[in-house]
């Protein structure tokens, strides 16, 4: 697991965690919002009506009404995004990480609507009648590239897993222990058999599905934030001048967390923006191709409500309970993993300003002042001994840290390499940050509803990231039809309930490391693709418009 997560975080460091990827992402989204004259804005109003019904036609060709599509596009971008994915972001990059998700949305409300438009334009009916589009059919149809298509295909398969599948039962699987104590592998057995029943349907029963629980989820999800808010009803307005004054600067160390640059807390804001609403992505194009409608644009002008809904909404939401909470800054009981632990040479405090620079300059591989430990630390009755190093985990100064081995305090020497430890029967215990969806559980229970809050962040992440699980094998099957034919269907929805069962027990931060890589290697593709297409998208949108009955 350690070298599979170290070629995975240094494939993101050339990809997604690099600094041109963020100024791509945005940048095309800020071309079209100029190109077409701020459609987000422009066409907020009208978009709402197609949703409403103003332009539904049974006879149209298609498998989902616009509503349908809808619930299912935010079924697959609405999900451990926005409940782990927010309690991420403001862990790595703080308050000013939520501002540039804003921004993210924003400009990815432009970007959606060209890319599900042209996706609509250019779908083909399948030999099984239903529909099939995305973007593999406009840059083989309208490009024609067939072989950036089938490498388009096959990274949303790869994504089915990457970010569909396995982090949101691995989410799923976190959550439901830390509140229900249910071991990881009963979740996801349960869950990856209910998947199974669902996906085995097609994409009439998903849609059924996805118009049931897509509102209902977000109704309960909101109650619960509204009960922490209004109970820190005072830290409202600090937290969101918070967002907006270190949106520049960076956010300033604050408790426990040690601070983030701008350029950091930009990276991650917009890398953990598109995680949220997948605009740029090429993923809820596939979903909108089986909407019935016989105008590409008025789909494309569902999607924009998505962005808004999936980040200015409800992300909006979710970083007001951690931030109005304070959780955020806090240390809390852990169970140390792997991935998150580093033991350090000398010692160091969070509460030292020169500690907490030399620190974070260590995180962020800007530093090389701060060295790995190497070597024996001896433990007794559970307690470290030894002197000269320093603990950290969750990117925190690890605190009253504890050894065990079978539930009991262990004495011993426990063997540490290059900042890892090597033993692996002993488990390290201790108080540090809490980030993804353990951090906005516990944020969860600063309301009214005290511990209560837990349950809903913990139903809620149940409701979304299955959802999300469910919507993005519908986005595999398509690019397995488009790369293989219907035969393969089957074959993958049973692999992919698989993967979606076995990575409720793996590693966290390796499952979220295979998700940032993903998206990537997806997104690329799919942001030339529609800027190869600018010209032809605006002559779309200008035909549209000059049809008279849709100037009302």
């Amino acid at each position: 697991m350690d070298a599979i997560n170290a070629l995975l975080l240094s494939v993101d460091s050339l990809l997604g965690s690099a600094p041109w990827f963020p100024f791509a992402l945005l940048g095309v989204g800020l071309f079209f919002t100029l190109y077409l004259g701020f459609p987000q804005i422009r066409y907020f109003k009208h978009a709402w009506g197609v949703v409403a019904g103003k332009k539904h036609d049974d006879a149209a060709p298609g498998d989902t009404s616009h509503f349908q599509a809808l619930t299912t596009a935010l079924s697959g971008t609405v999900g451990t995004g926005n409940i782990g994915g927010v309690g991420l972001a403001i862990f790595l990059g703080g308050p000013a990480a939520l501002f540039w998700m804003w921004a993210t949305a924003f400009l990815g409300m432009a970007t959606k609507f060209v890319e599900v438009t042209l996706s609509h334009k250019y779908r083909v009916e399948t030999d099984n009648g239903t529909m099939a589009g995305g973007p593999m059919y406009y840059m083989e149809r309208g490009m024609n590239m067939k072989w950036l298509a089938t490498f388009f295909a096959v990274a949303t398969v790869i994504c089915s897993f990457g970010t569909g599948s396995m982090p949101q039962i691995n989410n799923i699987a976190q959550s439901v222990h830390a509140t229900f104590e249910v071991p990881h592998i009963i979740t996801g057995g349960v869950l990856a058999v209910l998947l199974f029943m669902v996906i085995v349907g097609g994409i009439k029963r998903i849609a059924h599905f996805t118009q049931v629980v897509v509102p209902g989820m977000a109704l309960l999800y909101i109650v619960g934030a509204a009960a922490v808010i209004f109970a820190n009803l005072d830290k409202i307005g600090p937290s969101f001048v918070s967002i907006i004054s270190d949106a520049f600067s960076g956010s300033a160390a604050a408790g426990g967390f040690l601070g983030a640059t701008f350029a950091y807390a930009f990276n991650r804001g917009v890398n953990r923006g598109l995680y949220s609403n997948e605009a740029g992505q090429g993923s809820a194009p596939i979903a909108h191709a089986a909407a019935r409608a016989n105008e590409p644009v008025s789909e494309g002008l569902v999607s924009i409500l998505e962005p808004f809904i999936d980040t200015i909404i409800i992300c909006t939401i979710t970083g007001l309970v951690i931030l109005a909470s304070g959780a955020w800054t806090e240390k809390f009981d852990n169970t140390f993993q792997r991935a998150d632990m580093a033991y350090i040479s000398g010692s160091y405090s969070d509460e030292v300003a020169a500690d907490r620079e030399q620190l974070f300059g260590f995180l962020v591989n800007t530093s090389d002042k701060v060295q790995r430990y190497s070597g024996e630390v001896n433990v007794l009755d559970g307690v470290a001994v030894t002197e000269g190093f320093t603990l950290l985990h969750a990117r925190s100064v690890a605190e009253e840290v504890r050894y065990e081995v079978d539930g009991e305090a262990y004495t011993g020497a426990l063997l540490v390499e290059n900042g890892l430890p090597l033993n692996s029967d002993v488990i390290v215990k201790g108080k540090s940050l809490l980030h993804s969806a353990a951090l906005t559980t516990k944020a969860f229970t600063y309301g009214f509803f005290g511990e209560f809050g837990k349950y809903i962040v913990t139903i809620g992440l149940v409701l979304f990231a299955f959802s999300t699980a469910v919507a993005w094998s519908y986005y595999g099957d398509r690019a397995m039809i488009y790369l293989f034919g219907t035969k393969t269907l089957l074959p993958y929805r049973i692999v992919f309930c698989i993967a979606f069962f076995c990575a409720s027990f793996l590693d966290t931060r390796v499952v979220w490391n295979l998700a940032a890589v993903a998206i990537v290697i997806m997104t690329i593709p799919n942001l030339f693709g529609i800027m190869f297409m600018h010209k032809e998208m605006k002559q779309t949108v200008t035909d549209y418009w000059d049809k008279p009955e849709n100037k009302a």
